[in-house]
């Protein structure tokens, strides 16, 4: 069942992104072309997670980062689909975001693969 806690904080389609692991369809994020300096936060408990400098275009329909901000991010086996991934989720309050892979850029080899609507950006003054 559903953690219901920020049902009343997000839209539906938010919702079964962030509580119930769902994936928005590519390139319709609003965050995927997304390039304003700042740092993206969790859409649930506003916590930081990753850096704008660390944000590249990887191609694949998704906002990306190559590292996330310092122990933020959680990583748990995802077998769903019949695939072998990486689950990553907000460490602080477990919101699904996405996965991350091993063919990103330089320095990390990380490719941080997140739905859009799992953030909330907030611009550097």
């Amino acid at each position: 069942m559903a953690d219901d806690r920020y049902k009343d904080k997000l839209s539906e389609e938010a919702f079964n992104v962030c509580r119930l692991a769902a994936t928005e369809r590519p390139f319709t994020g609003k965050y995927n072309d997304h390039w304003l300096t700042g740092c993206y936060h969790c859409a649930c408990c506003e916590q930081p997670l990753f850096d704008s400098t660390t944000k590249f275009d990887a191609g694949c329909g998704w906002p990306s980062f190559f590292d996330c901000i310092d122990d933020r991010v959680s990583y748990l086996p995802d077998h769903s689909h019949q695939m072998i991934r990486t689950e990553i989720q907000c460490q602080q309050c477990q919101s699904h975001l996405g996965h991350v892979f091993d063919d990103g850029p330089l320095p990390t080899g990380k490719r941080y693969c997140v739905n859009s609507l799992s953030l909330l950006f907030v611009a550097k003054r």
